[in-house]
């Protein structure tokens, strides 16, 4: 029987090292998707990725990531009678002190909600967690409805001419792009609502939350996963940086032009409305 074979050994140099040439910056803002998996054997664990990452940015950057809320009842309407009533009475709120993220998304979501001095945004499902000197400004006031549009931490992510890494993590992964679809003007945006129980004043409360679907498409959509096709030509057009992080392929964006590359993509495929 054959065995898998060994991930290679990654040290906090190398990592470093990577970061750097891929065009990390000193001081910037910057958004993380991550598979620790991906990086290979990283000596010291999934600490010394986020700690690479910190070392490149210094004292001066801040490192962010979507967290969401592991625990969330989002699809709570079509659960059974019996778990939904049960959820309804029994399930803790929402709270961004102490709530796990959603280790989904990376395992590096708890790790940089739980780092010291990280700061996390109030909103159960688009939660944004940071750590660095921007860390509050990019999580303060984070709207319940519509999450990712205005006031979010998307938008200061853009507001600071920050980048987004993805170390590692797929193509379709790119959350700036639902920021792009709240902002993009074409007809016919599937909205979805739902409600998610919330710690206010001390007290469980029930919320109502609508926004633009981020989990079935924001429209119908034949063929390949539209946030991959927007990324892949996005890259092509060489406004984007490829390289090797590790032993992970990795790709960097500047956030602003990201985001104004998939508005313009989404309003020229999905029909942009008339001014």
């Amino acid at each position: 029987m054959s065995q898998e074979p060994e991930a290679p050994v990654i040290t906090r140099r190398q990592l470093v090292t990577d970061l750097r040439a891929l065009g990390v910056r000193r001081g910037a803002v910057l958004m993380l998707h991550a598979s620790v998996k991906a990086v290979g054997w990283v000596v010291g664990g999934p600490d010394v990725v986020l700690q690479s990452l910190l070392d490149v940015l210094t004292s001066a950057g801040t490192l962010m990531m979507y967290v969401g809320w592991e625990e969330n009842g989002y699809n709570l309407a079509t659960w059974p009678e019996e778990k939904q009533r049960a959820y309804r009475e029994e399930s803790p709120p929402f709270d961004p002190a102490t709530s796990r993220a959603h280790r989904k998304w990376s395992i590096l979501t708890e790790y940089l909600r739980t780092w010291p001095g990280a700061r996390r945004s109030d909103h159960p499902r688009a939660s944004v967690a940071a750590v660095g000197p921007r860390a509050q400004w990019i999580t303060a006031d984070h709207p319940l409805q519509y999450g990712y549009g205005a006031g979010s931490p998307f938008v200061r992510l853009c507001e600071a001419g920050g980048q987004i890494l993805l170390l590692g993590a797929p193509l379709d992964t790119l959350t700036i792009l639902h920021h792009a679809e709240h902002v993009a003007r074409f007809p016919n945006k599937r909205v979805v609502r739902y409600e998610m129980p919330l710690l206010r004043d001390g007290e469980r409360v029930w919320g109502q939350i609508e926004e633009f679907d981020t989990s079935n498409g924001i429209v119908d959509w034949e063929g390949d996963a539209y946030f991959e096709l927007i990324a892949h030509e996005f890259l092509l057009s060489d406004r984007g940086r490829t390289g090797t992080i590790g032993a992970a392929a990795s790709y960097l964006f500047d956030a602003t032009a990201l985001t104004e590359f998939g508005i313009e993509w989404m309003e020229r495929h999905f029909g942009k409305e008339p001014d």
